[in-house]
């Protein structure tokens, strides 16, 4: 199996480095994710410097052996790695965005998705938030759903099952949201991504007690199963496996194989909330033995990767 295509791997840089060169002619690659920042430097001198380069960057990444996909966090506001800066669209945060009219909507969305197409405080605190009304939330990402369908622009609908309620930064801790959580928020995903086009869910390192007391979500097979039982042909990927709340409990290679083993599809590991990149291939290998070993089940992995497959299809076609 080309095991490959379960990872989404971040690196540093303007162009595709040997390691991930290596990583995909060995394994496959599912995806490669970009970062304007780098944590390493501090510095805003990752992986994007202006529209041309991140074009030949994109052509060079799915290039690769078995045609990777790219990766990027382009929700607006504060959180988009594509900025006016270097040369790009403007795209307003979710919560300015939901308060204008709908044309200007349809025309940001317009200006910003066609430029991707190459030929909780963490969450309200920076405006990452539609709206609280869910009906706004579900009016707007039918909006950039229908945009993006146009496009051929993939979406990914965050992060399961919902963390607006939190009250700490998922990057440094586990989120428990069992007292904030409320059943709409689930619901939602459940109608929503279906429709997306590309049909994927980011899931959260977020505990929700009543599903499981012990795990979040990325590592839970009670939350997954609830998830895939729900949506059983959607795309799940893990948030950044290199987040505080995973590496203080486990590490990156022993969350992604509990990950795998609870039922995620796809492993996000950044590279850039940590330099891990030569570890990748080790995580790879581990991946492997625990197909030997049947402590991961193949059956599993091969539904994985055949949704991979879907997705990619999808997006090439």
């Amino acid at each position: 199996m080309q095991i490959g295509e379960l990872f989404i791997l971040g690196f540093f840089g303007k162009t595709v480095p040997v390691w991930l060169k290596e990583f995909a002619a060995r394994y496959g690659l599912g995806g490669a994710i970009l970062f304007d920042y780098s944590c390493r430097t501090q510095q805003y001198d990752n992986n994007v410097e202006s529209p041309e380069q991140v074009q030949r960057l994109c052509a060079e990444i799915a290039a690769l052996p078995s045609n990777p996909m790219v990766f990027i966090d382009q929700e607006g506001g504060l959180v988009r790695r594509l900025k006016e800066s270097r040369g790009f669209a403007p795209l307003p945060s979710a919560k300015e965005f939901n308060h204008l009219a709908p044309d200007r909507k349809r025309a940001i969305l317009t200006a910003s998705f066609a430029e991707m197409r190459p030929e909780n405080p963490n969450i309200g605190g920076v405006k990452r938030s539609f709206s609280a009304d869910i009906a706004e939330v579900e009016a707007n990402a039918l909006l950039a759903n229908e945009v993006a369908r146009a496009q051929r622009i993939g979406l990914c609908l965050k992060h399961f099952p919902g963390i607006g309620g939190a009250v700490v930064d998922s990057h440094q801790e586990f989120m428990d949201i069992s007292d904030a959580f409320i059943p709409e928020q689930e619901e939602l995903f459940y109608s929503l991504a279906p429709k997306m086009f590309g049909d994927a869910v980011l899931v959260s390192h977020a505990i929700v007690r009543q599903w499981d007391k012990d795990r979040p979500m990325t590592l839970s097979a009670a939350g997954l199963g609830r998830l895939r039982k729900r949506l059983p042909d959607t795309l799940l990927i893990t948030d950044d496996m290199q987040m505080q709340g995973l590496q203080k409990a486990l590490g990156t290679r022993e969350a992604s194989l509990q990950s795998l083993k609870a039922g995620m599809d796809m492993l996000c590991i950044g590279n850039n909330l940590f330099d891990q990149e030569q570890e990748m291939a080790a995580i790879a290998e581990c991946v492997k033995q625990g197909l030997g070993d049947r402590t991961l089940s193949g059956s599993a992995i091969e539904k994985s990767i055949a949704r991979v497959a879907r997705r990619k299809a999808l997006l090439m076609a």
